[in-house]
């Protein structure tokens, strides 16, 4: 059988010599991408879809790629993608995340310096003839500290060069372990202690809710005045408008944006001001970096429709046809486990046990152990999935163990989940009914048996009259349905715990006011991926 793989973005001629190399038929089209009406009219024809970011793949074209099988985007970015409406489709959509992180932190560096010596405006100044040596004096980052939001992978890479440029590097990073800042030679600092020693500051995370405006007015008044922000990560995650009116006051001293709120960037409360460095999204863009995505996500495409292979994939796991039906809801499961976890806590992670116990030991463990620990870190980095999982995990320090037993008494397997933190240690378990669906069968070692859902509250507190009144009264409060209540305690009047299935996430409100009631000491608000 032959596959056709469409091409709707420039791809290199090396990329397209690996499709025709496994025998996939492929037509480069590089200006379909842009034209929403001819995407929509061919898309039907083909198994596979290859693009960078031109190509806005929304649930319209998706609905109309009656035979696609899997998307490929050569770049991290899938921001151009409807990933849930590829799911429901049951097209696999991949990444290729690793291929352009030595040119992005490159990038950041070189914005650093470009900002700490005004090298864009004294360029414009010299061209133009004039020789304005005492208007453009600069600073050395040599001693000076730079403050990292994020230290993963570009991260990682940005404060290595940093190090070798003799500068003093504090990260703030909720995933960092203080053995790994060790190794990199680097001090890991809470964020507003960050603000406050950090002479430069560059991002290095994913656009989420957590992080999301993290540099704002309030932000900006923690900093040291003279400050220079550097941002080669996402738009949005940083106020334009209140750099702007720091740079201004004199507040802020410089700043170099490589993203912006609104991109294409055609007008931002940045531009035209002294002292700030503006690229139009070029994190990414050497040559090097763009053969390197090209002909990786050639090689995915390429692998997975002639084999059946998946690789950075961000809605599968990685796994054979022949393991699938048994393993993919206990793959769920791990999943589940790893983010109840991810979403009670908010220290660093020291360590991973995962326990396989029963029938499951035999499986697949390795891509378990992957779903579990994507999401366990997944509320932190969102751009993960089980291939990079391990790696994001590795960069932060956590050390992550396997035990496979065959103990189980009351059910025929059984997935538990250990996880040591610098605040003290987690566990949760859980089970696959014969209905498929998975189960928590076991947190902090209290059981229950908790349907999953995809809004849960979490509460612990001691076993004490009157906690199933007040969760009751308060939610009904908030105009929050309970669909599902389960209780489980260690003792009589020891540590207790409940999980409440909802209908619509707990409002902050409503946690806010069970943890300052007095009665609960934890409630958080949960969301699982679960199928509709």
């Amino acid at each position: 059988m032959t596959h056709r793989v469409l091409v709707s973005d420039k791809l290199s001629e090396s990329a397209l010599r690996v499709f025709r190399d496994h025998g996939v038929d492929v037509d480069f089209l590089p200006d379909v991408g842009k034209d929403k009406a001819k995407l929509l009219e061919i898309i039907g024809e083909y198994d596979g879809l290859a693009i960078r970011s031109a190509t806005k793949v929304t649930e319209d074209v998706i609905a109309a790629a009656a035979n696609l099988k899997v998307i490929g985007r050569a770049g991290i970015g899938v921001d151009n993608v409807d990933i849930p409406a590829a799911s429901r489709r049951g097209i696999v959509v991949m990444n290729t995340p690793f291929g352009n992180s030595v040119t992005t932190a490159e990038h950041a560096v070189t914005l650093m310096l470009a900002c700490a010596r005004q090298i864009p405006a004294a360029d414009v100044s010299t061209q133009a003839g004039k020789w304005e040596k005492s208007r453009f004096m600069g600073v050395e980052v040599t001693g000076k500290t730079l403050g990292l939001i994020g230290c993963g992978n570009i991260g990682t890479i940005v404060a290595e060069r940093a190090r070798g440029l003799k500068m003093k590097v504090v990260a703030y990073d909720p995933f960092l372990s203080q053995e790994r800042a060790d190794q990199l030679g680097i001090e890991k600092a809470p964020l507003g202690k960050m603000f406050s020693k950090a002479d430069f500051i560059t991002l290095h995370v994913p656009l989420t809710d957590k992080t999301r405006n993290i540099i704002d007015a309030k932000a900006i008044s923690k900093m040291k005045k003279g400050v220079r922000i550097i941002n080669c990560a996402r738009g949005g995650l940083v106020v334009e408008a209140d750099v702007a009116d720091a740079i201004r006051s004199g507040k802020v001293a410089g700043a170099a944006f490589d993203v912006f709120e609104q991109e294409p960037a055609e007008a931002s409360p940045l531009f035209n001001l002294p002292n700030v460095v503006c690229t139009p999204h070029l994190g990414a863009s050497t040559t090097e970096a763009q053969e390197n995505v090209a002909v990786q996500v050639a090689e995915q495409l390429s692998e997975y429709l002639v084999s059946g292979a998946v690789s950075n994939a961000l809605n599968m796991p990685s796994i054979t046809a022949e393991e699938a039906p048994k393993l993919l809801p206990f793959v769920k499961l791990a999943e589940h486990l790893g983010a109840f976890i991810g979403q009670v806590t908010d220290a660093p992670i020291k360590k991973v046990e995962i326990i396989f116990d029963g029938a499951v030991a035999g499986m697949n463990t390795t891509a378990l152990t992957c779903a579990a620990i994507a999401g366990l870190i997944k509320p932190q980095v969102a751009e993960v999935n089980m291939v990079s999982a391990p790696i994001r995990a590795k960069e932060r320090g956590i050390r992550i163990s396997e035990t496979t037993r065959d103990q189980t008494e009351v059910f025929d397997s059984f997935i538990k989940l250990k996880v040591a933190t610098e605040k003290g240690d987690r566990s949760i378990a859980g089970t696959v009914f014969s209905d498929g669906k998975p189960r928590f069968i076991q947190i902090r070692d209290i059981t229950v048996d908790a349907d999953i859902g995809r809004y849960m509250l979490y509460t612990s507190n001691r076993d004490l009259p009157g906690f199933i009144g007040t969760l009751g009264t308060e939610c009904g409060k908030a105009a929050v349905n309970i669909a599902n209540f389960q209780l489980g305690r260690d003792r009589p009047g020891g540590d207790a715990i409940a999980l409440l299935k909802l209908d619509a996430p707990a409002h902050p409100v409503l946690l806010k006011k069970l943890r300052e009631g007095g009665m609960f000491e934890q409630a958080k608000s949960l969301e699982f991926d679960v199928a509709s």
